[in-house]
């Protein structure tokens, strides 16, 4: 799955996530943002993407970009 920068998508990890916790540890179902940071690579780079808390901004870490569902 391809992912759109500045979107938010709902956190459900797949086992990749699972077994590597991303290093803010988001919990499932939880809303994230995707970004792009400066100095790494873009979003969708061998499937992965930066995330970040939609409320708050906190950072969340790397993840799967197949970990990411489209929220309504």
């Amino acid at each position: 799955m391809k992912v759109r920068v500045n979107s938010v998508y709902r956190y459900n990890p797949v086992l990749m996530d699972l077994l590597h916790k991303p290093y803010g540890q988001p919990e499932v179902g939880q809303l994230l943002r995707v970004v792009n940071l400066h100095g790494c690579p873009r979003a969708n780079t061998m499937g992965h993407c930066h995330v970040v808390d939609a409320a708050s901004g906190a950072f969340m870490g790397l993840i799967c970009c197949n970990s990411l569902e489209k929220t309504k």
